[in-house]
């Protein structure tokens, strides 16, 4: 798959060597943490002992994805300040999931996936369908990932796109082989901070070339639309993207993996703090989107627009600035669908089908071989794909948009049942798939969240269950950790 691509900002040589440099870095410290992953406990979920620095590092770093530093400033680039705003509703679904992932980690203390959860609350009707979705979801975000490292070393030094993906990938791929939750979450923690300071860096820079004025005269004169109140389109974005992000967090098992990796109590405070977080980083990205026109910098493909209008402004230096910080945005993505996804395979697919498998060593063996498979579908997926990195992503957000009441009235409403969930997931990723492909990506996540909420109320309504939370943490057991 071949990309046309502004001029590289830096040498393909000093790509290659940085490269080199965070791949060793990444995959030595994913060694050393490693060291300490000695039970499935302690590969899957960390030894249920993360604290709060750690906790709130994992959330921003991992919610910091290529979709933030990419993604939004295209979004902001076509569809104007809503666009921008509009990414920045994903920190809603951090604030809602806070108080979620304290119930969670009191209704299952030794539970590992968002699926164990789905069979045990509402059985195989509902598991089915929810395992579908969240597996769907798994590999089209893994997808994404790859493409924009692909993307961004072409870009920016000129690397092919094969090889670029096929480093990133590689890396992540090892370091999470080697440490499990316990490498993901510790280089998380250095990676936030990298992304964090290197965010303000580049926006101080930006800002020193191009003040906000100049950039809404620019707007307003060349391209008014951008800076429309009344955007209809950029509105409905906006709504869609927020029920979007809910979707993913609430369903999904990088976010239910933390929950039972964190001590108990710290669970929401870490959520809560990595929202107020990541809040301000895709404004600050999406500022890259709505600057290039007035800087007059030409962009071929809108989904790199963000890493191109600072490594332009900044030259070499801000090339190697922003090539690492998008760097770790990918990696500290990447590992974390690597483990928790090898985990909902292993507890939920393949111990499972295997009977006899219930030892620790032989989870771990099963991880290894998940996170190994899951990398190889994602490079190939991603080796043959052309769309951009939005069209790509919200193809999957009617499917996790439909999980939301069924997550939220199973956690805390005991009259929901297992036709509830299950019509409710169903009706609403059917809805909204046909919005998507009918319509376009910025309404399907709402069609599919209002539809599976009016199927799910209904069905509740006239068919009630009753459902004894005990049975959660009495049907939960710890794993063979010896």
């Amino acid at each position: 798959m071949i990309f046309l691509a502004a001029a590289p900002v830096l040498a393909a040589h000093w790509g290659y060597l940085l490269l080199l440099v965070l791949g060793v870095l990444w995959v030595g410290l994913g060694i050393w943490w490693g060291r300490r992953a000695q039970t499935y406990d302690g590969f899957a979920v960390a030894g249920r002992n993360v604290g709060l620095a750690l906790g709130t590092a994992t959330a921003v770093a991992t919610w910091i994805t290529s979709n933030t530093t990419m993604v939004a400033p295209q979004l902001a680039l076509q569809w104007g300040l809503w666009g921008a705003i509009g990414y920045a509703t994903a920190s809603f679904g951090l604030f809602a999931f806070a108080p979620i992932s304290g119930r969670i980690r009191r209704l299952m203390p030794n539970g590992y996936t968002a699926v164990e959860f789905i069979r045990r609350r509402y059985g195989l009707v509902g598991e089915i369908p929810f395992l579908l979705i969240s597996l769907l979801y798994a590999v089209i975000w893994l997808i994404t990932m790859a493409m924009a490292g692909g993307k961004l070393l072409l870009v920016l030094s000129g690397i092919p796109y094969e090889v670029g993906l096929t480093v990133v990938v590689t890396v992540c791929v090892l370091y999470t082989l080697f440490g499990g939750m316990y490498a993901v979450i510790g280089t998380d923690f250095i990676q936030s901070l990298i992304i964090l300071v290197g965010l303000v860096v580049v926006a101080v820079a930006v800002l020193s070339h191009v003040s906000v004025d100049q950039v809404h005269q620019e707007l307003a004169v060349k391209r008014p639309m951008l800076l429309a109140v009344f955007f209809p389109a950029a509105l409905m974005a906006l709504f869609n993207n927020m029920l979007f992000g809910f979707g993913e967090i609430f369903h999904s098992n990088v976010w239910w993996s933390r929950a039972f990796a964190m001590r108990e109590g710290v669970g929401p405070k870490a959520y809560a703090l990595g929202g107020c977080l990541w809040l301000p980083v895709p404004i600050v990205a999406g500022f890259l989107g709505l600057a290039a026109p007035a800087l007059g910098i030409g962009v071929s493909q809108p989904d790199t627009v963000g890493p191109l209008v600072a490594a332009t402004l900044l030259g070499s230096a801000g090339g190697v600035l922003v090539f690492i910080v998008v760097f770790c945005s990918l990696a500290s993505s990447i590992d974390s669908l690597l483990a928790a996804t090898s985990d909902l395979l292993v507890n939920d697919i393949l111990a499972p089908a295997a009977g006899s498998v219930t030892g620790s060593l032989d989870k771990r063996l099963l991880s290894s071989i998940s996170i190994v498979a899951l990398g190889v579908v994602a490079w190939l997926s991603a080796l043959f794909n052309s769309g951009t990195l939005a069209e790509v992503l919200f193809l999957a957000g009617p499917l996790v948009a439909s999980c939301i009441w069924p997550i939220v009235g199973g956690l805390y409403f005991e009259r929901p049942g297992a036709w509830s969930a299950a019509l409710a997931m169903i009706s609403g990723s059917a809805a909204g798939l046909g919005a998507y492909f009918a319509i376009d990506w910025y309404v399907a996540s709402l069609t599919g969240a209002i539809v599976s909420a009016i199927v799910f109320a209904l069905v509740t309504w006239f068919f009630p269950q009753r459902f004894d939370f005990a049975m959660l943490r009495e049907s939960v057991t710890a794993s063979d950790s010896s």
